[in-house]
């Protein structure tokens, strides 16, 4: 059931309990929550709850994160906070429940390292069976359902953006990105361009080990005679696109250029758009993900693999 939206709720006091199993994005949920306005406090002990909201409703919406790892969490003891914040007067609560397969929960552990903190010294998969289990009735009882299975961070964020960026917030927000077509199409992407007709700075020694952010870079993708007529089209097409999606009601947007590699092209096309945006006043960020993913792999070969 997605959260409540009417003029009753926009006079009340925003509160947002947000939980789920370890690994299903709880942090990340939190963070775009905050970064929307709200006031956020994670692994908040239920037992600290009275203490937080007594008095007068607060006047900022608040994010409350909380999961099996709390002292004093329960399942019932959450529904109880819950349901009685729904019974008070000047509140507007939800209970925002980030689901994710099983499956799924343990390959992050595996990609990540980490230990269960329901089962530190055992497989993950039994504490992930072990927590699932317990979080069932909080499933159950929650009116935000998101399933997080095959989100990444970033369109977790924009689905938690869709769901609780307060009415007048501000403007549509533009997602920015660059890829590589050898790894396929960015889940999620609205506009997307093909830049691979623009001549390749890969060829050039000089600048192949540098990216599209590199002011030479840059100059020599904008020197190719099909540049500027591409580069300008697509400005004039945004600009007119935008306006429209806002007007809709759509919170978000992700435009993505894409290249052979996602090192050059596509890198200096994301970087120039985004400039262009945020010099008229969207709100825009930038995100570079083949760039991001060859950082994540240098970082990776600098650990010291654990001992078996």
């Amino acid at each position: 059931m997605p959260p409540a939206n009417n003029a009753l709720q926009q006079q009340q006091a925003r509160v947002v309990f947000v939980t789920g199993p370890s690994g299903a994005g709880r942090s990340t949920a939190i963070h775009a929550l905050e970064d929307l306005g709200f006031e956020a406090i994670d692994n908040l002990p239920l037992s600290l709850l009275p203490r937080l909201l007594e008095g007068p409703p607060p006047e900022r919406p608040m994010a409350l994160g909380t999961d099996a790892r709390n002292r004093d969490y329960s399942a019932a003891g959450l529904l109880s906070a819950f349901n009685r914040l729904v019974e008070a007067e000047g509140y507007a609560p939800d209970l925002l429940y980030l689901d994710c397969a099983a499956d799924v929960l343990q390959r992050r552990y595996s990609e990540t390292r980490r230990r269960h903190p329901l089962a530190p010294d055992a497989d993950p998969a039994q504490g992930i069976a072990q927590e699932l289990a317990l979080l069932g009735p909080v499933r159950a009882g929650a009116s935000v359902l998101v399933d997080t299975s095959t989100l990444t961070p970033h369109e977790l964020r924009a689905e938690i953006t869709r769901l609780f960026a307060p009415e007048g917030i501000g403007r549509m927000a533009i997602t920015v990105m660059s890829f590589s077509y050898r790894r396929g199409l960015p889940t999620g992407a609205d506009l997307v361009f093909d830049c691979r007709f623009l001549r390749n700075p890969h060829w050039e020694p000089g600048l192949r080990p540098q990216d599209g952010r590199d002011p030479a870079v840059q100059s020599y993708i904008a020197a190719d005679a099909g540049f500027a007529p591409f580069q300008e089209q697509v400005t004039a097409m945004v600009d007119m696109l935008l306006p429209a999606f806002a007007a809709e009601g759509k919170s978000h947007l992700t435009v993505a250029f894409g290249c052979t590699g996602g090192q050059h092209r596509s890198v200096a096309l994301t970087e120039i758009l985004a400039t262009h945006l945020a010099q008229t006043g969207w709100p825009v960020s930038k995100r570079h993900r083949e760039l991001e993913m060859r950082r994540v792999q240098a970082t990776d070969a600098t650990v010291t693999p654990e001992a078996n």
